[in-house]
């Protein structure tokens, strides 16, 4: 009993005692829920009444409940709040983990109730969201092998383990190259062409390091590393950040090459086990898209106008280098220094002279306030609620009429011990059937402002918080009976609509002009300064656009073949060169550092699921801009009601329709990146 994971949660909202638990409390704790968890599994399987909803699929939902929140706090922690101790643990728990997943849906007992009942889902008057859970119970266990002749079925398991061993150590890996990178700058000279929010920003990462005074800090950090290769004027610095970034993994102690290849063996492997051609095949089996071919007509219906729009951002980049006097070739680390130059002469518009008006706190105001105009939700601070680091935040969130609708938890800062990206998880999911009301995390990795000054975010710092919010309203909006249909636990390809459609919001005017205020001055942002805004939005997205497709395209060729390639990292410039990917544009995410890929099989064969979502976002925020409100009731209700509300509920274009009336259509997505022809 001394182990607090393994007593009630007595913190707020059923919160763990963050500040109790150690490492070496995980393997214990899992050891008892796993076993608590098999018997539970053996007891409904064995049970002597005939297979019912109740009794069955009801039941298995409701099982596991000590299990499914040591893994929930777990997986935060490791992402969020790690330690060597906790990596070791982690890489112990992997396997077996894994192993009970597979035995569970495995469990040739309860998948004979299960499949009993699927048969019978005609005759058992079900209603729509029972049904929907039945098939969906039942999918998951065919996908995880329920139906596979014996030996296939030790084999699939044997594959589905050390897949989890490779995920963790690739993951690991990632972290290491990133947190153990630092450019140090310690001259004026070294520091040449910086503004001063990324010098505070870069100074701030040196004191968060244990670093003399005077020194500054480049890091792999996102929302730092860019501005640094925006404004930079030192090439030599530049082309070194820019190596390490997209190094990461690529070599070295960190080298994730060979796990890259075993992983996408394996995966494809388990494929085959399946009776599939190939992983993607597999992985696309449940989703919207259903298809390679679906797939590849959407990425290639980008391609191209990207390309021309590149092309034409290149002339700009160009004639920015020329004004400049430079005369050395255009390489990937120039891009954006010189893009920023001519983004500044084609609409006189300086991030410098921009990011003074988004400042942290008032950007999650405005976060908070587009929730409330849209939905009537209410927000509430409440710093009395530790969380598992002092850089998060708890907000109680209620509904119109005073209802608590959740616990939302924000993480906002990058430090060493966090993985890079944004992300949103649930630390406990919704769920009428187990009286729970959700607790919901968002992570970001903002670079963080110096002391006493604000943490100051870029136009794009400021889509990502807005981004991971539409994933937090997803889970905090969930109002479905069981836990397995809650919140973001839809297919792949529509995860994305509501985080990428509350981006929306943010670019607004009226948004804008109340909450952008300079932080100094308090000054609203200028009618001027929002016009230049406006009219550079679509500046660069033919650049952006091919990074982000040509990392699309590399997960399905990696995906779509019958066995790995000798050479991750031949195959991925292959592949590239074969899609004539401009040298100077590079991809988002390279297979050695893509953990959408190989941290967990999550975005396998799926990283195309933005831009699927892309269609669907523009086209439902089309919508609200029809009823000449962007903030229309009526709208807002349907939104809530039909996609926020359903979770899995309601197969995906079944709730898009009901929502918009319609199926989507992608000429909205080409017109919101500037795509459509002229």
């Amino acid at each position: 009993m001394s182990n607090p994971l393994l007593q009630d949660w007595a913190g707020p909202h059923g919160l763990p005692p963050f500040a109790d638990i150690e490492p070496a409390h995980f393997q214990p704790a899992f050891d008892a829920a796993l076993a608590e968890h098999r018997a539970e599994i053996d007891a409904i399987a064995t049970q002597a009444q005939a297979p019912g909803f109740a009794n069955t699929i009801a039941a298995f939902d409701a099982s596991g409940r000590r299990l499914t929140r040591l893994e929930h706090l777990f997986y935060t922690l490791a992402a969020s709040a790690t330690s060597p101790e906790l990596q070791a643990a982690q890489r112990a728990l992997a396997a077996p983990l894994a192993q009970h997943g597979s035995a569970v849906y495995m469990h040739q007992g309860l998948f004979a109730r299960v499949d009993a009942l699927f048969e019978q889902r005609e005759r058992l008057g079900l209603t729509p969201e029972q049904r929907r859970l039945l098939e969906r119970v039942h999918l998951d266990f065919l996908r995880a092998g329920a139906r596979l002749a014996p030996a296939a079925r030790e084999r699939y398991a044997a594959v589905m383990a050390r897949l989890a061993e490779l995920n963790t150590r690739f993951a690991q890996n990632v972290l290491a190259a990133e947190s153990g990178y630092q450019l140090r700058l310690t001259t004026e000279a070294e520091l040449a062409g910086l503004p001063g929010f990324v010098r505070a920003a870069a100074r701030q990462a040196a004191i968060d390091r244990g670093l003399d005074e005077g020194i500054h800090v480049i890091t792999l950090s996102r929302s730092l590393i860019l501005p640094f290769l925006s404004f930079s004027a030192r090439r030599d610095l530049r082309e070194q950040a820019w190596r390490a970034w997209v190094g990461r993994g690529d070599g070295g102690d960190t080298d994730n090459r060979e796990l890259c290849r075993e992983i996408l063996e394996l995966r494809a492997e388990a494929a085959r086990l399946h009776g599939h051609a190939c992983y993607a095949d597999y992985a696309l089996e449940d989703t919207m898209a259903r298809s390679q071919g679906a797939v590849m007509d959407l990425l290639q219906r980008v391609w191209q106008p990207a390309l021309a729009a590149q092309a034409r951002e290149r002339e700009a980049v160009l004639g920015a280098m020329a004004a400049a006097g430079a005369t050395h070739e255009l390489e990937p680390w120039d891009w954006r220094f010189y893009a920023e130059q001519a983004r500044r002469a084609r609409f006189e518009l300086d991030e410098a002279q921009v990011k003074p008006y988004f400042s942290l706190d008032r950007m999650v105001a405005a976060m908070f306030d587009c929730a409330t105009r849209l939905f009537g939700l209410r927000f509430q601070a409440r710093p009395d609620i530790a969380g598992y680091h002092p850089d998060v935040r708890a907000y109680e969130v209620f509904d119109a009429d005073g209802g608590l609708r959740g616990l939302f938890l924000q993480d906002n800062f990058a430090r060493p011990t966090k993985r890079s990206g944004a992300w949103m998880n649930p630390l406990r999911n919704q769920s009428r059937a187990l009286g729970a009301t959700p607790i919901i995390l968002n992570n970001n990795n903002f670079a963080r402002g110096a002391a006493g000054e604000p943490t100051l975010l870029s136009f794009d710092d400021v889509r990502t918080l807005f981004h991971e919010f539409g994933h937090g309203l997803h889970g905090l909006l969930s109002s479905v009976e069981h836990e397995r249909l809650a919140g973001t636990q839809v297919l792949r390809d529509f995860v994305e609509l509501p985080s990428q459609l509350y981006e929306h919001w943010m670019a607004e005017p009226q948004v804008l002009k109340k909450f952008a205020r300079h932080w100094q001055t308090d000054e609203p942002l200028p009618d001027a300064l929002l016009a230049k805004l406006q009219a550079a939005r679509q500046f660069g997205q033919g650049y952006e656009t091919l990074r982000y497709t040509a990392s699309a395209i590399v997960d399905m060729a990696a995906h779509a073949l019958p066995a790995a390639p000798a050479d991750v990292v031949a195959f991925e410039r292959d592949t590239l060169a074969q899609w004539g990917l401009p040298a100077e544009v590079g991809m988002n995410h390279r297979l050695t550092h893509f953990q959408h890929l190989f941290s967990s099989a999550g975005y396998a064969a799926g990283y195309y699921v933005y831009l699927w979502a892309e269609v669907l976002d523009c086209d439902a925020f089309d919508a609200f801009v029809e009823a000449g409100d962007v903030f229309d009731p009526v709208v807002a209700a349907r939104l809530r009601d039909c996609i926020l509300s359903a979770g899995n509920s309601v197969e995906p274009g079944e709730a898009f329709r009901r929502f918009r009336g319609r199926d989507p259509v992608v000429e909205p997505m080409l017109k919101d990146r500037g795509l459509l022809p002229a």
